[in-house]
């Protein structure tokens, strides 16, 4: 019970990047429109400010592989903790838009980085039966860390701080990332990155304080050497080996954004003033939409290694394209003169979407890349398919202001259309995985018949 609690703290703590993830990239959406009168930007401009964050959620993604592999995922989630405090401060008391969109996107580095690193050092930590359970941690905590964003925001709003709201919103994301830095010092480090940096006693010490009996460990430490040698340590990921779960976190990656989520949850606000509500409704509304998507990741972190990754995309991808389809059907026909069954309509149709998205992909996402690559270039490609996600989501958010502006039909349209491919993949391409060590993955995966459950 001991060992098992002790799994549970380090998964826990290790998710707090997921909280300070989802927190840092959904409290601009309480603070852009202040943002904007302030400075005096233009609809590009205001889309910029919010996806210079996604900038720095770009190249954290990429580069986070590197010290992951180097200096270890432990010594790099503290290094991304350091880089949400400084962050919050500094946007908190930004001297002009330029220092402001230069702090956003020191956050974006951590918020990258947590992407990449979070999800594989639980992957790392966690034995297969409970793996994606553990994993889907983090996407627990970024939904929480959301809906703590949208309330945060709602608070802070009702106090009518006056000009200086905005910087109240982003900077109080400082106290729970100096806490995320400080706990990070009472875990242990990744026993699979000890084992490929030839230290195998310290990974069976690491496995055994997890909760493995010495055999146990003994045998895991000996099953990741092997899988150690099939490939070469500098190994590329872009090769043909690889090229089918290249494709496959690319694929699932780009989805994830081309529903609009991000969208949705960096402007939602806008988007209910938009449908006719006032300011104080839309922040509460917003509050609604990550309640939701908090019951639902919850209810799908409960039956993921039940039902399975698959299940769940299928579902969330039909709820996406009802949901969608409906959206920008009600855009289409209130077009700017929304009432309050509009309103309803608009907000009936984003809970029915925030649903889908943390029953399926906001779910699985962060699992299912996590899995399918071998522990050799695990840590390149989570960083590509965290890469891709952020990169679609810095193109979504930086033009989404501009197409609603003209209609928010059309880019919910466009939206509805993409989860219809997505729909396609799934049931044709995407394999299962759940409840298979992440080494027998790699085997099937590798395979020329290239199954997965």
């Amino acid at each position: 019970m001991r060992r098992a609690w002790y799994l549970g703290l380090c998964v826990g703590i290790a998710s707090l990047g997921g909280l300070l993830f989802g927190f840092d990239t959904a409290v601009i959406s309480g603070t852009e429109q202040a943002i904007q009168r302030l400075y005096g930007l233009s609809e590009l401009e205001i889309g910029f400010t919010v996806a210079s964050a996604l900038v720095g959620t770009i190249i954290g993604s990429l580069t986070a592989g590197w010290p992951a592999d180097w200096w270890g995922r432990r010594a790099t989630l503290i290094l991304i903790a350091i880089l949400y405090l400084i962050s919050a401060v500094g946007s908190a008391l930004a001297w002009d838009w330029y220092s402001l969109v230069f702090f956003r996107f020191l956050g974006g580095l951590g918020v990258g980085g947590s992407s990449v690193v979070a999800p594989m050092y639980i992957a790392e930590i966690s034995p297969p039966r409970w793996r994606g359970r553990l994993v889907a941690v983090v996407q627990f905590n970024i939904v929480f860390g959301i809906l703590l964003a949208f309330f945060s925001n709602y608070w802070i709003a009702l106090l009518n701080l006056g000009p200086s709201e905005w910087r109240w919103m982003l900077g109080v994301e400082a106290f729970p990332a100096a806490l995320f830095w400080l706990l990070l010092y009472l875990t242990p480090q990744s026993p699979r990155w000890l084992v490929l940096h030839g230290k195998h006693d310290q990974a069976e010490a690491v496995f055994r304080r997890l909760g493995c009996l010495p055999e146990e460990a003994t045998q895991l430490v000996a099953e990741i050497e092997r899988s150690r040698h099939t490939a070469a340590p500098e190994e590329p990921l872009f090769c043909r080996k690889y090229s089918r779960l290249v494709l496959l976190a690319i694929a699932i990656a780009a989805f994830n954004q081309l529903s609009g989520i991000n969208a949705v949850l960096y402007y939602a606000p806008r988007i209910f003033e938009m449908a006719g509500a006032g300011k104080d409704a839309a922040f509460f509304q917003a509050v609604v939409l990550g309640g939701t998507n908090l019951v639902f990741t919850i209810l799908a972190m409960s039956v993921i290694d039940f039902f399975g990754r698959r299940f769940l995309m299928l579902v969330g991808s039909v709820g996406y394209i009802v949901s969608l389809a409906t959206t920008a059907g009600a855009f289409y026909i209130y077009g700017s003169q929304f009432d309050q069954l509009g309103n309803s309509i608009v907000l009936a149709s984003l809970v029915v979407f925030i649903a889908a998205h943390a029953f399926g992909q906001g779910a699985v996402i962060w699992v299912f890349i996590s899995e399918i690559f071998p522990n050799t270039v695990r840590a390149k490609g989570q960083a590509l398919g965290s890469f891709t996600h952020w990169f679609m989501c810095a193109l979504i958010s930086w033009t989404f202001p501009a197409i609603a502006k003209v209609s928010g039909g059309h880019a919910f349209a466009f939206y509805a259309a993409m989860m219809v491919l997505q729909l396609l993949w799934v049931i044709y391409i995407m394999p299962e995985t759940k409840g298979i060590p992440l080494e027998k993955i790699e085997e099937k995966l590798l395979s020329p018949a290239g199954t997965v459950g």
